[in-house]
């Protein structure tokens, strides 16, 4: 996938009836389905049950198998409410018959109400002075780790910028926070919010686990961890397109029990927050041979 024409290709799923739908997948450099494509889908699915205009507000869901990427998935929605302010779904994704994510999802009515939020970090770089994961590629690519190299020569419908950049090969310890700008590659005119929430849910799966990984980065990188995403939630908060760059601004407060906790805020360049993150993933030392 190379623009967002690619990815809305994969993230609208053939209809099969009321509310059963099928998705095909594409890989992002894993040998399993991306976390963050699945979340995704399932959030066309629910959001196409929905007729009367309202809008998603916050989602839960798990990780439950690891989707095999050859197969399609079948999603099944479940109406469990649709009362006078509020709609909700659950949503079942199966592959040959088991479960391998499950799903809810709360829709609301337009209403007014009282409202704040936290500031934007005022002292990250814009995203004119930073590089990109392709400029990195470009830059120092054969520098790169094989994993990572490999990794960044994937083609992707969207553009990462990290704040900071840090060195693979310095084996340092680093702060469990992470500031990454992203911006979709291709033609964003005809986004509405439903498809705008979709796919910046896509890209919440992206970045989230590497701040759980970095307070340990002396001895732990992807390539000696068996890593997953277990649960995903999400709250969105407000209208935006996807013309500007948008920051992803994460922090890990916890990692146990080959765990990793990580949560974050995603905003737009003018400081709007638009949508909350939290996640935990197996974070799992594997065994030297």
């Amino acid at each position: 996938m190379t623009s967002v024409t690619d990815l809305l290709n994969i993230l609208h799923l053939d209809q099969q009836d009321d509310n059963t739908f099928l998705g095909i997948s594409k890989t992002v450099g894993s040998p399993n389905v991306f976390g963050g494509q699945v979340l995704a889908q399932a959030l066309n699915a629910a959001y196409r049950t929905i007729k009367n205009g309202r809008v998603l507000h916050s989602m839960h869901s798990y990780f439950l198998e690891a989707g095999d990427l050859e197969l399609p998935i079948n999603y099944q929605v479940g109406i469990m409410r649709d009362g006078g302010s509020f709609s909700v779904r659950r949503v079942t994704a199966s592959q040959n018959g088991k479960t391998i994510f499950i799903l809810s999802a709360s829709f609301h009515k337009n209403e007014k109400g009282h409202e704040h939020q936290i500031e934007i970090n005022q002292n990250v770089k814009s995203p004119e002075e930073l590089m990109s994961w392709s400029d990195l590629l470009k830059t120092y690519g054969e520098l790169l780790p094989k994993r990572t190299k490999t990794f960044l020569e994937i083609p992707r419908p969207v553009e990462f910028k990290p704040t900071v950049i840090n060195n693979p090969l310095e084996k340092k310890d680093l702060p469990p926070v992470l500031d990454v700008w992203f911006k979709l590659k291709g033609d964003v005119n005809d986004l509405d919010l439903a498809l705008s929430q979709q796919i910046l849910t896509y890209i919440s799966d992206y970045n989230i686990l590497a701040v759980a990984i970095q307070p340990h980065a002396s001895k732990a990188h992807w390539g000696n961890l068996q890593t997953a995403s277990l649960d995903h939630s999400m709250w969105y908060y407000r209208d935006f397109d996807f013309s500007d760059w948008l920051l992803f601004s994460l922090e890990s407060p916890n990692t146990s029990n080959a765990r990793g906790f990580a949560k974050g805020n995603i905003f737009t360049r003018e400081g709007k927050l638009v949508a909350s993150v939290a996640q935990e993933g197996l974070m799992r030392p594997m065994d030297k041979k």
